[in-house]
C-alpha cells in the first residue's frame, strides 16, 4: 500500500482500482479535490462530458461534507474514494460530522425555494451522477459515473 502525506491532505492507494483522499475540512482543499479528478480523468481517459459531471458532482459533494457536515473544522477530516468498476466510476465522499436527514430535502424547484440561494447541491448530483446514494446517516454520499 502507497501512502503519501502532506500537512493538507492524505492520499492512500491500495491498488490500481481503488485511490483514495483524505483531507481536512478547509474549503482552500476543494484545490485538492479538483486536481486528484483531474488525475483520475487523465489516468482513466475518462471523456470531456462525463469529466465535466463528476468534477462538478463531486466537488459539490465535497464542499457540502466540509461546510455542512464538519462545518470546516480543519481537526475533521473528509475522504474521498475512487473505485473503478468494468462499465462504471464509483466515488464514495464521507465526513465526520452528525449527519442530516436526506429523505426530506426541500425541492428546490418549489416555487418558495427559487429564489433561495443554496440548496441545489444534492438537486445538481442526482442530475449529474447516474447514481446516488446516502449512508451512514447522511455521512456518506456515493455517486456512480457510468462510462461505457
Amino acid at each position: 500500500m502507497k501512502k503519501l502525506e502532506n500537512k493538507n491532505f492524505t492520499y492512500v492507494s491500495n491498488k490500481l482500482e481503488s485511490v483514495s483522499l483524505q483531507i481536512p475540512s478547509l474549503p482552500e482543499n476543494i484545490r485538492i479535490v479538483e486536481s486528484f479528478i483531474e488525475n483520475i480523468r487523465d489516468q482513466y481517459q475518462i471523456n470531456d462530458d462525463i469529466y465535466g459531471n463528476i468534477l462538478v458532482a463531486i466537488t459539490e459533494a465535497v464542499n457540502n461534507a466540509i461546510h455542512h457536515g464538519n462545518k470546516c473544522n480543519p481537526k475533521k477530516n473528509v475522504e474521498l474514494t475512487m473505485q473503478l468498476l468494468e462499465d462504471a466510476i464509483r466515488f464514495m465522499i464521507h465526513d465526520e460530522g452528525q449527519g442530516f436527514d436526506y429523505q426530506h430535502i426541500p425541492d428546490p424547484l418549489a416555487p418558495e425555494n427559487l429564489e433561495k440561494i443554496g440548496g441545489r447541491g444534492i438537486f445538481l448530483m442526482r442530475h449529474l451522477a447516474d447514481e446516488v446514494h446516502f449512508q451512514d446517516e447522511g455521512r456518506e454520499i456515493t455517486m456512480v459515473f457510468y462510462v461505457s
